[in-house]
């Protein structure tokens, strides 16, 4: 109860709910774009396991980010992650939803929400973890307050992208971009990018074009490759 009414608890909660507020954009584009495909029921499902299962994760990532974030080519793996991630799914914008793939289409839409949430969360948990100041109750509540803001802007960008179908390729587009400043952000980069800035810009438009590309590409293969 102490806790409760301590004004540093709630000026603590109110910084980590408007931060997931803010960086939850790109993380809801993601869900959207891998649960876009699925029927309305499984949409549900997905969008739902898929953001209370990376809340969680975030929650374990924060304890161990800072020292992961000093890793030299970890964020390189990861942007490479990322770019494949989005590749993939705009190459799957126009495939038939059969039988089969209805079985392990919403695992296989969480595990890609998991592992994209992952990623992208690396440099938005130290944010999280500076507002919490030490507090796990305030960094879970937080993180766990954040849920319903990503599942309603993932369910809001599906509804988007199926009457504006244009959004698919600027959600995919949007993951490249992260993926790009990813790679340029590592570690192991970080002179050469302080030497020459303009890098981190160009490294997230390359990864956005690339995305749209090969993309586009896979799509186009699959779409006139014989049945």
């Amino acid at each position: 109860m102490e806790l409760l009414q301590s004004a540093d608890f709630w000026i603590g909660l109110v910084k980590i709910v408007w931060i997931n507020i803010i960086l939850s954009g790109d993380n809801a584009v993601v869900i959207a774009l891998a649960a876009r495909a699925l029927p309305p029921e499984q949409q549900k499902k997905a969008i739902l396991f898929g953001s209370g299962a990376a809340v969680v994760l975030r929650v374990l990532l924060t304890i161990v980010a800072a020292k992961l974030l000093a890793l030299p080519y970890l964020e390189i793996v990861g942007g490479l992650l990322l770019l494949w991630i989005g590749v993939q799914l705009l190459g799957d914008e126009d495939e038939e939803g059969g039988e089969d793939k209805e079985v392990g289409g919403m695992m296989a839409a969480v595990r890609t929400i998991l592992i994209a949430d992952l990623v992208m969360s690396l440099d938005n948990v130290i944010a999280v973890a500076a507002a919490a100041q030490g507090s796990m109750v305030l960094l879970v509540l937080g993180l766990a307050i954040s849920i319903p803001l990503v599942v309603f802007g993932s369910t809001l960008m599906i509804k988007l992208m199926e009457r504006f179908p244009i959004i698919v390729m600027l959600g995919a587009a949007l993951i490249g971009w992260v993926g790009g400043e990813t790679i340029a952000s590592d570690v192991s980069l970080h002179e050469v990018v302080a030497a020459q800035p303009w890098l981190l810009h160009a490294a997230a438009a390359a990864g956005a074009v690339l995305v749209v590309l090969l993309g586009k590409w896979m799509n186009r293969r699959s779409s006139t490759s014989p049945a």
